[in-house]
């Protein structure tokens, strides 16, 4: 597997609410919980194809409660709704940084085209 860019600091923010990535060319991306969340590797999300994907809602107030390395090459995410099975790779963080508009300008599209909310289901 060859990656072409490597991360020189991965930080949580004190609030769990981002994950800071900075890359040795000099990219540095601040990726909110929820975005994270929603654009997670894993078959869950991702399907096993692109048809398969899934839309993601209600995780406005999600937070990230683990950074765990994997090997030399991702980390392992766990959120507070306990999500952990996405591997982010380092390419595939610099991926969700550098297009982080495009894709949350979609996600958001996506949203109101299937009538979800970014927002939890009220509890009763």
């Amino acid at each position: 597997m060859t990656t072409k860019h490597w991360p020189v600091e991965i930080r949580l923010a004190k609030d769990k609410r981002s994950l800071k990535v900075a890359f040795d060319d000099g990219a540095a991306f601040d990726l909110p919980a929820e975005y994270l969340r929603i654009t997670s590797p894993s078959a869950e999300v991702q399907g096993h194809s692109p048809s398969e994907r899934k839309t993601v809602a209600g995780k406005r107030n999600v937070m990230i409660i683990g950074v765990e390395p994997v090997g030399n090459y991702a980390v392992r995410l766990s959120f507070d709704d306990l999500h952990s099975t996405g591997l982010y790779g380092w390419d595939y963080l610099y991926d969700l940084g550098a297009q982080y508009e495009t894709k949350w300008a979609d996600y958001l599209a996506d949203l109101e085209a299937k009538g979800l909310s970014r927002d939890p289901p009220a509890r009763r």
